[in-house]
């Protein structure tokens, strides 16, 4: 608990600072129109490949959790920060306020899930829901090679019921993930792990949170559109 605290603080601090970057650039005069800086961009790109540098890392050396899980929450804040800034410019400040409360919401109802035992983590559940998340980065992976040649998915970014229906179903898959961390880090300690793996969890459970944040603004970006 104190490590996924700690990770989440160093998220905020990173975000922070291209939160107020990107702030900072935009122009007093409205009239004057407004481009994204290539120093926001130069930060994204830091944290978002460093991130998923940092995050590698972590995955095929656990020993590296205790350095690589603090760099890489540090450096998915950098990222974090100037998309959270950019929706928050694009549509209403509100927006990040909405997505941050509905993800700790979903959260707490994901853990008090767990804890009562609502929802039983069997060897089967955790096969469809590791089947269902692996769809779900192969489409996104397969969005992002097409966009790179011009060719978008229409459905995935609409803001049409069919558009906003998929972002439903990957928060709930996103969600159910959360259930997985929770039974890891469990069973980790119950069996009595390193102590290294105390960072390796935390990681886990903040790469779940980070991805449910992102969907929750992708959702809410595509129901503010259709105002």
């Amino acid at each position: 608990a104190n490590k996924a605290l700690l990770m989440l603080l160093l998220v905020v601090l990173g975000a922070a600072f291209t939160w107020k970057a990107f702030f900072d650039s935009i122009p007093t005069d409205p009239s004057a129109g407004f481009t994204l800086p290539t120093s926001i961009i130069v930060w994204m790109a830091i944290g978002g490949i460093g991130g998923l540098i940092a995050s590698l890392v972590v995955i095929f050396s656990p020993k590296s959790a205790p350095i690589a899980a603090p760099i890489y929450a540090v450096l998915e804040g950098l990222f974090l920060g100037a998309i959270s800034a950019f929706f928050a410019y694009q549509y209403t400040g509100n927006i990040i306020i909405q997505a941050v409360g509905l993800t700790f919401i979903t959260f707490f109802l994901m853990l008090t899930a767990y804890r009562s035992g609502w929802i039983k983590v069997t060897e089967k559940f955790k096969t469809i829901i590791l089947v269902a998340t692996g769809a779900i980065g192969i489409m996104y992976f397969l969005s992002f090679i097409l966009g790179m040649f011009g060719v978008t998915i229409g459905f995935l970014h609409s803001n049409g019921p069919l558009g906003i229906g998929i972002s439903v179903v990957i928060i709930a898959i996103a969600a159910l993930n959360l259930l997985l961390d929770f039974d890891f880090i469990e069973k980790a300690s119950s069996q009595g792990a390193p102590k290294y793996m105390e960072w390796f969890g935390a990681f886990g459970l903040m790469v779940t949170l980070i991805w449910l944040y992102i969907e929750f603004l992708r959702l809410l970006s595509k129901l503010y559109s259709r105002d």
